[in-house]
């Protein structure tokens, strides 16, 4: 991953390929970002800056009416993104993950999640004997 700050416009996009399930072309992003703030014109150079990033990739060429378009996925998964964001920070260390789990936590009201992060806190700890 090149760079893991996302502009806005980029932000909008990527959100847009990780509520989808399936890879979308150029046209299809425009046509699904009905409310987006940048100008459709852009949509390539938005595109170019992503694949630059390694954010996305080319999934296929598909058929279109007159020629073939590229489309595209994420590399990466809106969640993987956040603790991308979080763990590059400058302040960022080990030491704080248990205060990051903990406020992460505190959000969970559902019984199987908690069952769902003990189970994962177990095979860590089996993984590190």
């Amino acid at each position: 991953m090149k760079q893991n700050s996302l502009t806005n416009s980029e932000k909008e996009i990527m959100d847009l390929l990780w509520t989808t399930d399936r890879p979308l072309t150029a046209s299809e992003i425009v046509s699904l970002s009905p409310d987006r703030t940048w100008k459709k014109s852009y949509i390539h150079l938005l595109i170019n800056s992503l694949l630059e990033k390694q954010m996305i990739r080319i999934a296929d060429f598909v058929r279109t009416e007159k020629n073939y378009a590229r489309s595209f996925v994420a590399t990466l998964s809106a969640a993987d993104y956040a603790i991308l964001q979080l763990t590059s920070q400058k302040n960022f260390s080990p030491e704080s993950i248990p205060v990051l789990v903990s406020s992460l936590i505190d959000q969970i009201d559902d019984v199987q999640l908690i069952e769902k992060v003990e189970e994962v806190v177990r095979k860590k700890k089996e993984e590190l004997k």
